[in-house]
């Protein structure tokens, strides 16, 4: 992996794209530090405290600890996701965006501009119900224009981080929105690094539960490294063809099926809509917040269990949602059969795309289950242990699979230019 970045390095093309991401990372880490005017942050510290171990420390590690100290980047890029959620699943449901999503390269572009839009209703929305609901005591002055330059400051920095995170992909390496998550999840380790050392000092926890831990943490490393790597060849046989005095085709490739073409992405959505819920309790209390409490979040027995089968199930959903998205098997099997290919034993055209579509269903369903384990294992071990680790395992997913994601659009690079990673 270190020759792999060194040789990197010494690439022009390669060392300008790294260093520009490096750059926009640290802009994002900069404004990360950069508070909201009009807030008395030592209030919001004071509400952390008291309910330590809920949804506030949860949306403050995936900002990367800007919700806890309300900077310009509290809402982090969450509302892009949300957005980007409710726009892919209307893609299905409304045939016009479904026409727009197969005109290729503009019809895409134009989802991208819908989803930009929404990102920022959203936002909109999500930063007035902080401003004069939850937090509203927190405001220094309560007048109409403080609340509108606290709203319009939280809109503002999601809609920077949203477009920083797009500048990444196109000029930068790696999907800039995975590795702004990844930055704000990397920037909390050393913190709860600390805090476990002050349990075990405490006598809160003893050495067997870290152990514990650990395995747990080198087992979702090896494991997202295997689901992620992993893949099905399927075999393709060109036909021969002459055209002028020139024979083509006659060739044998394959067709490589990842295991999880989705990468870590379901793990984010389905993260994302488990907070949802949560984050309804900060601004409705008594009966429905108690009923959120019980049975939806990890501060009950009951709640665990529901929380890990909904994480559970709607992993496994958007796994195959975004595998559909991604791999179209009656496209594929149309380009195969205009180019002369075949898969051996099957014919082209429609039995090639129902083969395909088989065999990337079975080896779905492979991965997600895999990925769902993986991101549940360590929330059932909170329940047996003292550690406080209630997002651990989500967490380190998403940091290993953005890593192993971003190593591999380097070495793709890479290879381009007949170099050797270290993927094999």
């Amino acid at each position: 992996m270190l020759s792999t970045l060194r040789n990197a390095w010494k690439i022009p093309d390669l060392r300008k794209r790294i260093l520009f991401t490096l750059l926009m990372l640290f802009i994002f880490r900069l404004g990360s530090s950069i508070p909201v005017p009009g807030i008395d942050t030592g209030y919001i510290a004071d509400m952390f405290e008291s309910q330590e171990g809920g949804v506030l420390d949860f949306l403050n590690l995936m900002a990367g600890g800007a919700f806890k100290q309300f900077t310009i980047f509290a809402l982090n890029i969450y509302p892009y996701i949300t957005a980007s959620i409710i726009l892919q699943l209307l893609t299905i449901a409304i045939p016009r965006l479904e026409a727009l999503a197969k005109e290729g390269d503009e019809g895409r572009k134009k989802i991208a501009q819908y989803t930009r839009y929404a990102t920022v209703v959203l936002a909109l929305v999500q930063a007035t119900a902080y401003s004069i609901g939850f937090f509203r005591n927190a405001l220094i002055e309560t007048d109409i224009l403080s609340v509108i330059v606290v709203v319009v400051t939280l809109t503002a920095g999601t809609a920077f981080l949203m477009w920083l995170g797009e500048q990444i992909t196109d000029k930068g390496i790696g999907n800039g929105i995975s590795l702004i998550i990844f930055v704000g999840i990397v920037s909390r380790i050393p913190g709860g690094i600390f805090k476990v050392t002050n349990l075990f000092v405490e006598g809160f926890v003893n050495i067997f539960e870290i152990i514990a831990f650990l395995i747990v943490a080198v087992i979702i490393i090896a494991g997202v490294i295997a689901i992620q790597q992993g893949q099905r060849k399927i075999p393709v046989q060109y036909a021969k063809r002459v055209v002028g005095r020139k024979m083509y085709g006659g060739q044998s490739t394959h067709i490589p099926l990842k295991v999880l073409m989705a990468g870590v992405i379901p793990v984010i959505f389905a993260t994302s809509i488990l907070a949802f819920p949560q984050t309804l309790t900060l601004f409705f209390k008594g009966g429905f917040g108690d009923f959120v409490q019980k049975y939806f979040t990890m501060n009950s027995t009951i709640g665990t269990w529901i929380y890990s089968v909904l994480n559970v199930i709607l992993i496994i959903f958007f796994t195959y949602f975004y595998t559909a998205l991604q791999f179209n098997p009656i496209e594929y099997a149309k380009n195969l059969k205009q180019h002369g290919g075949f898969i051996p034993g099957i014919r082209p055209g429609r039995p090639t795309s129902e083969f395909l579509n088989r065999v990337t269903s079975r080896i779905t369903i492979v991965g997600a289950i895999a990925l769902a384990f993986i991101s549940t294992l360590p929330v059932l071990l909170n329940t047996v242990t003292n550690l406080n680790i209630r997002f651990g395992g989500t967490a380190l997913l998403i940091v290993v699979g953005v890593a192993l994601e971003t190593m591999k659009q380097i070495e793709s690079q890479m290879l381009m230019r007949h170099y050797k990673g270290f993927l094999k």
